[in-house]
C-alpha cells in the first residue's frame, strides 16, 4: 500500500497524509452484492441517544463480505481490489468458475486474475481457505473461525494476521495480533496471508471535517465539563481531573473489565501483557 502526502495549499491538507489507493482497481462495487445500512446517529429504537459522538456522515451501502468460504474446491478468479467504507481493509472481487460472485477480504499481494480456492486439499497459498490442521507452522492467517462453520471472526482489521504457531490433538495455538496465546480448533477454517491496507493507521485526516464526512462527531474531555457532567469535571483552570474515567465512574487504567470464569478462559494460553493463565 501506498500512502500520499498532501501539499499544504490549504489548512486542511497541511496535515492531512491520505491513501493513494494502489491497490485499488475500480470505484465501481458489485450491486448485486450491496444492501442498504440505516445511519442510527446514535439513537436507540426508542430514538433516545445511546452512544455520544456520532452522527451524520456520508450515505453508504453494505458489501456483503463472505466470511464462510462456504463454496468448497471451486475456482474463483480476482475480478477487481475495492475499497469498502464498512471497514479498514479492501475487499476483492471474486467471480466462480460457475457463475457465483462474492466479495472476501482482500490479503496483502493478491493480483487481479489471480486464482483463489477454499477446501480440505487445496495449497496454503494467499487467498486460499482451508483448515487449520492443513496449514503449516508460521504461516500468518487471517479471517479466523472460532467454531467450525460459523464463519471468520478473528482477524480481520487492516494489516492484521495471526501466526500459528503450534498444534495439538484438538486445537491449534496462535499468535494474536495483540500478542496473546490462544487455542482455536483445529478444524476451525482460515485464510492465509496478511490483509490488505496496512498502513491504514499510518493516514491522518488533516481537519476535523473529514471526521464529520465519516459520521464521526467532536469528542469534549471531561476534564472540560462541570462536576455534574462527568467525574472528572470541575475545578478552578486546569486543576481538575485525577485518576481517568468514564462518565459512570469507570477506570479506564488499571482496571480489568473481562468478565471473570469467561468460557473461552481456558483457551488463553498468554495474555498480550505476557502473564501466562494457569490451566
Amino acid at each position: 500500500m501506498a500512502l500520499k502526502k498532501y501539499k499544504p495549499v490549504t489548512a486542511g491538507t497541511r496535515w492531512r497524509i491520505g491513501n493513494a489507493y494502489a491497490e485499488v482497481t475500480t470505484d465501481q462495487p458489485e450491486k448485486s452484492l450491496l444492501e442498504k445500512v440505516q445511519s442510527t446517529g446514535g439513537r436507540n429504537a426508542q430514538g433516545r441517544r445511546a452512544m455520544r459522538y456520532i452522527g451524520g456522515g456520508h450515505k453508504k451501502m453494505y458489501r456483503v463480505i463472505d466470511f464462510k468460504r462456504s463454496k468448497k474446491n471451486i475456482p474463483a478468479t480476482v475480478a477487481s481490489i475495492e475499497y469498502d467504507p464498512n471497514r479498514t481493509a479492501f475487499i476483492a472481487l471474486l467471480n466462480y468458475n460457475d457463475g457465483d460472485k462474492r466479495y472476501i477480504i482482500a490479503p496483502q499481494g493478491l493480483q487481479v486474475g489471480a486464482t483463489v480456492l477454499a477446501g480440505d486439499d487445496v495449497a496454503p497459498e494467499v487467498g486460499n481457505a482451508l483448515q487449520m490442521k492443513h496449514i503449516p507452522l508460521g504461516t500468518n492467517i487471517h479471517n479466523i473461525e472460532m467454531q467450525p462453520g460459523q464463519g471468520g471472526k478473528l482477524v480481520r482489521s487492516a494489516g492484521a494476521s495471526a501466526q500459528l504457531t503450534n498444534k495439538e490433538e484438538k486445537y491449534a495455538v496462535l499468535k494474536m495480533p495483540s500478542g496473546e496465546l490462544r487455542k482455536v480448533l483445529i478444524n476451525c477454517y482460515a485464510t492465509v496471508g496478511v490483509v490488505s491496507n496496512s498502513d491504514h493507521s499510518l493516514q491522518s485526516m488533516g481537519k476535523a471535517g473529514r471526521n464529520r464526512w465519516r459520521g464521526i462527531r467532536p469528542r469534549n474531555r471531561g476534564v472540560a465539563m462541570n462536576p455534574v457532567d462527568h467525574p472528572m469535571g470541575g475545578g478552578e483552570g486546569k486543576a481538575s481531573g485525577g485518576q481517568p474515567r468514564s462518565r459512570n465512574g469507570q477506570y479506564s487504567r488499571g482496571l480489568k473489565t473481562r468478565t471473570k470464569g469467561k468460557g473461552s478462559d481456558k483457551m488463553i494460553i498468554q495474555r498480550k501483557s505476557g502473564k501466562k493463565i494457569s490451566q
